[in-house]
């Protein structure tokens, strides 16, 4: 191989590196598969001392802390930005659990495969109390 081809592909090599193409791309933000289900809480409070409402999610706190915030897919209707501000002794490891308005509407859920993109690690009680927006009702 002459010099110049050996450049050449030193050269190649280099503005791939720098352009990512030698290695993987990594998401910004984590994304986990997790099993989903659902629950409906009569206004007790939550894990963090909040009133259960929508865009509200439990999870095992040693997978998502409290305080976090998360977008979740693949969840039909429910997909969206959720705050974790609850969790349980049945939500454990790569599980959620999503508040919804009825128990009719938690047993109609049942239990689905979801995506869960963690958009800011929580970092506890006080952090989820001060994300928590109560949903507006009319």
């Amino acid at each position: 191989m002459s010099r110049l081809s050996v450049t050449a592909v030193a050269l190649l090599l280099f503005v791939s590196v720098l352009n990512g193409w030698a290695a993987p791309r990594r998401h910004l933000h984590p994304i986990i598969r997790m099993e989903a289900t659902a629950f409906a809480k009569d206004r007790k409070p939550t894990a963090a001392g909040t009133v259960p409402h929508d865009g509200i999610v439990a999870a095992d706190p040693a997978v998502l802390p409290l305080g976090s915030r998360v977008r979740i897919t693949n969840a039909g209707a429910f997909s969206g930005f959720y705050i974790v501000t609850d969790t349980g002794s049945k939500v454990v490891g790569n599980h959620i659990d999503l508040y919804v308005a009825s128990a009719a509407e938690a047993k109609r859920f049942g239990k689905r495969i979801v995506i869960v993109q963690v958009l800011q690690v929580g970092t506890g009680k006080q952090d989820a109390r001060a994300k928590d927006i109560p949903a507006v009702t009319h």
